[in-house]
């Protein structure tokens, strides 16, 4: 499953204060997109869950929501918080690591 670093939570629920509407029903949400060149991309967006998401609770009380294909993609992977170029936070994708 998807492990959320608490950096990444405090994100979140920064983003998701920001909505209109139920906080507590929004997370962030993954979606797996292909391309035109037929690579996989996610797609992240602030909405509720739809039938047959999987909802992942992350510290801090955030919510990750993953539709099924980016769920399966994701399940070893660690959705961290990192700066970019700007200094802006931005969300990045690592393997998890396996201890043992």
């Amino acid at each position: 499953m998807l492990e959320v670093t608490p950096m990444a939570a405090e994100v979140i629920n920064e983003l998701t204060s920001q909505t209109e509407g139920t906080a507590e029903d929004v997370g962030l949400r993954f979606a797996l997109a292909t391309e035109q060149d037929s690579q996989a991309a996610l797609e992240l967006s602030l909405s509720e869950a739809v039938d047959g998401d999987e909802v992942v609770a992350a510290p801090a009380g955030a919510k990750v929501i993953l539709e099924p294909a980016a769920a399966q993609y994701l399940e070893d992977k660690v959705l961290d918080v990192r700066q970019d170029d700007e200094g802006n936070p931005a969300f990045a994708i690592a393997r998890q690591e396996r201890s043992g």
